[in-house]
């Protein structure tokens, strides 16, 4: 899905790291939400309280998964799941683009 329709976009940005890693909201009418966003190259380490589908639209990075020791690469086009109440590490190493859908 290249689009989203009928959606309330929140102004407010989600800023993390500095401002290397930022997000905006969107709202879908059945209470579902997802966020879009870009990740400047860095290493980074997130906790999740829902369990997160994590798309990468462009660029490429390397995540530690929950319960993993080996580091998984994933370029655009690509992406993976993130368990509830865990914590995952990021290496980016270009620019990355991502989609966040928060799973029930």
């Amino acid at each position: 899905m290249s689009e989203f329709s009928n959606v309330t976009v929140v102004k407010a940005a989600n800023i993390y790291f500095d401002g290397k890693v930022t997000s905006r909201t969107i709202k879908f009418t059945d209470g579902s939400r997802r966020t879009l966003g870009i990740m400047l190259p860095g290493e980074y380490e997130f906790g999740t309280d829902a369990a997160e589908l994590m798309e990468i639209l462009s660029g490429e990075l390397q995540v530690l998964l929950p319960g993993n020791d080996q580091w998984q690469d994933v370029k655009a086009g690509e992406s993976f799941e993130v368990p509830a109440n865990s914590k995952f590490q990021l290496k980016i190493s270009v620019l990355a683009d991502y989609c966040c859908s928060y799973l029930k």
